[in-house]
């Protein structure tokens, strides 16, 4: 099957004209209408086999997670997700891999409004390179520079899991096959909060997605900002099933330091925490305080039950 077969039968043809798009796959380039009053907000990563992903991984949930993981961005800024572009790199075009990742990839895309407007096909090690793009008034973006002395932190959901999935694949941990799968899924399947982040517009003062560990991840808001935090490790949303698990240590690293959560970090006025609360029930999504936005250099002072403690965790780098 030739690239162009390719492009046409595994996605091309699952396209349908809608959401600004005034010409999509098929020409040089394609053509978008951005809503009046809004810019484009857009995202690129790249995931690699054997560094993102595991090589054996399902299909379906790779490309699942592909897209859902990039959306991310876009909720992280508040922005309304429109399209993205996708280019794949694959050692062969193997019809049944495809047609799964393509069923995955647009389970994501359907539920969230999104259109696929082009992209790349290349023979190579399988590597998956996403742009997403989406919408957002400018002066409602979410950015990591407004944090201020006094604003509440937040997360999203829990943490901890998908790290605790990866630890158990690279070192076979000893766990419940149950647990196992219940892992697993928070690891392949994220949820991108793209409801939360177009809710929390006017009101986060900043924010971002926790793809690396909070502890890393959280740092980005206080350098953009010039701020400092106490954070207290008491509040952390991390589930009773992953505590059952491992130590309290563990627990910490894992939360911490693990990386592909994909939940929302943000910051609000204190004022604001009654608004909070009622968006993350109206949208029937977990939200937790953590901690406070303080004057000083960007660090974070850890607490436990109030009492300042040391710990040496880093999120996740590349190099």
């Amino acid at each position: 099957m030739g690239e162009f077969d390719l492009i046409q039968r595994y996605f091309a043809d699952q396209i349908q004209s809608a959401n600004g798009v005034e010409l999509g796959i098929g020409d040089d380039c394609a053509l978008l209408n951005i809503p009046p009053g809004e810019c484009l907000a857009v995202s690129t990563d790249t995931l690699v086999s054997g560094v993102h992903f595991f090589p054996d991984v399902e299909p379906f949930s790779l490309g699942y997670k592909s897209l859902a993981v990039n959306l991310s961005d876009l909720a992280a800024m508040g922005a309304t997700p429109r399209w993205v572009s996708l280019a794949l790199t694959l050692p062969e075009a193997n019809e049944t891999w495809l047609a799964d990742f393509a069923k995955g990839f647009f389970t994501v895309a359907d539920k969230h409004g999104v259109s696929l407007i082009g992209g790349d096909t290349t023979k190579g090690p399988l590597s998956i390179t996403i742009s997403v793009k989406g919408t957002v008034p400018p002066s409602l973006a979410i950015r990591r520079s407004g944090a201020k002395p006094g604003d509440f932190i937040y997360v999203s959901g829990t943490l901890g899991e998908a790290a605790l999935a990866v630890q158990q694949r690279l070192h076979q941990l000893p766990l419940e096959q149950s647990s196992i799968q219940q892992f697993r899924k928070k690891l392949e399947f994220p949820t991108p909060r793209c409801e939360l982040g177009m809710a929390l517009r006017g009101i986060a003062t900043s924010g971002l997605d926790l793809s690396d560990g909070l502890s890393g991840d959280l740092k980005h808001i206080l350098k953009a900002s010039k701020v400092s935090a106490s954070v207290e490790l008491t509040n952390l949303p991390i589930s009773a099933e992953l505590k059952q698990q491992v130590t309290q240590s563990q627990a910490l690293q894992l939360a911490l330091g693990g990386g592909d959560d994909y939940e929302l970090c943000f910051t609000a006025n204190a004022a604001d925490h009654e608004k909070v609360m009622q968006i993350a029930q109206d949208l029937n999504i977990p939200v937790t305080q953590i901690g406070v936005i303080q004057q000083g250099e960007p660090q974070i002072h850890w607490l436990q039950q109030g009492k300042t403690v040391s710990l040496a965790i880093e999120g996740w780098e590349h190099f």
